[in-house]
């Protein structure tokens, strides 16, 4: 059987930091996604300058939002900076696989294995490799594979995992987070660029 194609929509915003804890927060609130979007389109609650820009935001952020459970979003309402970086990422994964394969086969596969500069031409050679498998990636247009790119490695420095140079920094998960994933979804952990060791080490 030949793989899901993969979702490449995640161009319409990067990290949205601001926008997903402000929506995890009314979520909270209203136990309902269709009560937020209402909400947010009736408040221009994102600050966007046109509606259809408020409306694509808003679906995006809610379609990551949705691949948290409740533990996790009332988490992210109420965590560090850090540990909402984490959980986003954790969100965006889940909602594009694409981006999830990257960060197990490329970004953690990397920090384990001490290479620690992550380059453009790493993210060409995944594509490529996933191309063979994904006959819809090779429609992408070369302008559209640069969005791309650009999108994913602003999400990683956004998130902190990249630094400006592209040098791969470790992220350093807090006991809560920690505990959270090896109780829960302990395969998530290799969305991150850590070591499994250090993530048993952080858990109670």
């Amino acid at each position: 059987m030949p793989p899901a194609p993969y979702s490449m929509s995640f161009t319409t915003g990067t990290l949205l930091h601001r926008e997903s804890v402000l929506l995890a927060g009314l979520y909270l609130q209203f136990n309902d996604w269709v009560a937020v979007r209402d909400r947010v389109v009736a408040t221009n609650l994102l600050q966007a300058r046109t509606v259809i820009t408020l409306k694509r935001l808003c679906r995006e952020v809610i379609s990551r939002l949705k691949k948290l459970d409740a533990n996790e979003l009332n988490l992210l309402a109420h965590a560090n900076h850090q540990e909402q970086a984490c959980l986003l990422w954790l969100a965006i994964c889940r909602r594009h696989p694409f981006i999830g394969d990257f960060a197990i086969e490329v970004l953690h596969e990397k920090f384990v294995t001490l290479r620690h500069d992550l380059t453009t031409a790493d993210f060409d050679v995944f594509f490529n490799r996933k191309s063979e498998w994904h006959p819809e990636l090779e429609k992408i247009k070369p302008s559209t594979l640069g969005k791309l790119r650009q999108v994913l490695f602003k999400i990683m420095r956004e998130a902190d995992f990249l630094s400006p140079s592209n040098t791969i920094n470790p992220v350093m998960p807090t006991p809560a987070f920690s505990q959270h994933l090896m109780q829960h979804r302990p395969g998530d952990a290799l969305f991150f660029p850590l070591f499994e060791s250090d993530l048993k080490r952080m858990t109670p």
